[in-house]
């Protein structure tokens, strides 16, 4: 049997393998054989990465599940959290080189449909593994919301667990005095991954040794202090994490002694255009930060799309971004009391660029931070968990078509009936739309974002909490959820096999 019989064979093995329902028939009387258009079938694991929420001894961390309700499904599956503690060759958990038992899950995740939520108090709480399989998996989210009332950091703060990668952009990060900025890295696997932590400063790379060959061990998350892999004290950076072996989950959390913090989300994909949804119409003060990935200068159109439209800030008509430098600019109270995204398009020839906005509300002793990167679209279904009736806002633009699009409000995690509204965005527009709210509500409950038409569509969700005068707020974006994959239907030729 030669090599290309063996391949042949492999793939036909592997595509029943992926799809569970290859078919294998006869050879046709005819050597003609029609490829089928992909299915989007619904994913089968999904693994979310949690990190450590606060070195707060007053910190309260509430977690919630959801997983929407996906056609096509398994009838069954299961899901759950558990803390990230490195495991030795037998399964059992360890710390320090001695064995212990497995922490009892934060979460157990109720039936799709329904949020299921969780909490941690004080400065242990740990970072967490999520795996979730079956009806489970599909567009499975996990929020981690963390309150501290006073000291560094204060406020609100949020971060959507993220899914295990290799690479990752932070623009926004910093290490001048007032700031306590940490990465942290989680290790979802069974072996150690390896990772390069690099600073880009305002002249570019910050000198450093201490970032390369970071060890993350196995089912274990380790946070970095950034001021500790430099001496240079930069009020704007741009954090790469880059893995040598293995993956990891990565968040910044960035804390401010005197004007909050939040999660720094890692931004989309390099890109030449990019969209920062949902910044607060109240905001005081907004600050873009951006960085080019690649070896030339970026020339870019600096835009507002507004719920009239999509206008130029006077004064940041566009921005010129160094190769391999971070650029910052201060944009003041740019939404003027409405709602706004940031858009980003090429001035000239498209260069890659990451970039995140720093948000902050209040004024004086009373204000708070957060932040939002650029982001991918909705794409065909984003979530979005951990909402309440009062303070929620959901953001959508539509930056180039007008697009329709469907917002279910899930039942919530203490009872209530799931509600859907459609709305219209219209094309260079941001609109706050009114969420719809599950009736009989009791608990949180999730948002389930829809395009029906047109698009695309980007969105952002903001919660609010106000405490002693305080606006404590954070903003997560919502990317597609990826709960289904393209699998291209197949038959077995096995005419193929006799040529």
């Amino acid at each position: 049997m030669n090599r290309t019989t063996l391949s042949l064979l492999a793939g036909t093995a592997a595509l029943a393998a992926v799809t569970g329902f290859a078919e294998l028939s006869a050879p046709a009387t005819t050597s003609a054989h029609t490829a089928e258009a992909a299915a989007q079938l619904p994913v089968e694991r999904s693994t979310l990465l949690c990190p450590a929420p606060s070195l707060s001894d007053i910190a309260g961390t509430s977690y919630t599940s959801f997983t929407p309700v996906t056609k096509g499904t398994t009838s069954d599956g299961k899901a759950g959290l558990q803390a990230a503690t490195e495991k030795s060759a037998d399964g059992t958990a360890s710390s320090g080189g001695g064995k212990k038992k497995a922490a009892k899950p934060v979460l157990t995740p109720k039936t799709p449909g329904t949020p299921a939520t969780g909490d941690t108090s004080g400065a242990d709480g740990p970072a967490y593994v999520g795996t979730a399989e079956g009806k489970y998996a599909p567009g499975w989210t996990v929020q981690e919301t963390t309150e501290v009332a006073a000291g560094t950091g204060r406020g609100l703060q949020g971060v959507n667990c993220t899914a295990a990668d290799t690479d990752f952009w932070f623009p926004g990060a910093s290490t001048a005095a007032s700031r306590t900025d940490y990465v942290h890295l989680t290790n979802p696997d069974d072996s150690a991954a390896v990772v390069d932590v690099e600073l880009y400063g305002k002249d570019g790379q910050l000198k450093s040794s201490v970032g390369e060959g970071i060890t993350v061990p196995p089912h274990a998350s380790e946070p970095v202090l950034l001021s500790t892999l430099t001496d240079e004290r930069q009020t704007d950076l741009t954090v790469h994490v880059s893995v040598r072996s293995g993956r990891v989950g990565a968040s910044v959390q960035a804390l401010d002694d005197k004007t909050g913090g939040d999660w720094l989300a890692a931004s989309a994909d390099p890109s030449g255009s990019l969209v920062l949804p949902g910044i607060p119409k109240d905001a005081t003060d907004v600050r873009l930060i951006a960085f080019t990935t690649g070896d030339n200068d970026a020339d870019l159109k600096v835009r507002l799309a507004s719920p009239n439209g999509t206008i130029t800030p006077a004064g940041n008509e566009t921005l010129h971004v160094k190769a391999g430098m971070t650029t910052a600019t201060d944009l003041g109270d740019v939404t003027r009391g409405e709602a706004g995204s940031l858009i980003l398009t090429p001035s000239d020839q498209s260069v890659p660029v990451v970039a995140a906005l720093r948000v902050t509300r209040g004024k004086g002793s009373n204000q708070e931070t957060a932040y939002i990167p650029a982001t991918a679209p909705v794409g065909t279904r984003a979530t979005s968990a951990d909402n309440s009736g009062k303070g929620t806002t959901l953001s959508l633009t539509a930056p180039t078509a007008t697009a329709q699009v469907k917002v279910t409000a899930s039942a919530g995690s203490g009872g209530g009936t799931a509600v859907s509204k459609t709305f219209t965005i219209k094309s260079g527009t941001t609109q706050n739309v009114a969420a719809p709210v599950p009736s009989g509500l009791k608990g949180t409950y999730a948002l389930t974002v829809e395009t029906v038409s047109g698009g695309p569509v980007y969105g952002a969700r903001t919660l609010a909490a106000t405490e002693g005068g305080v606006p404590g707020f954070t903003i997560q974006t919502l990317p597609d959820d990826r709960g289904t994959v393209a699998v291209p239907e197949a038959d077995q030729d096995v005419a193929v096999l006799q040529k």
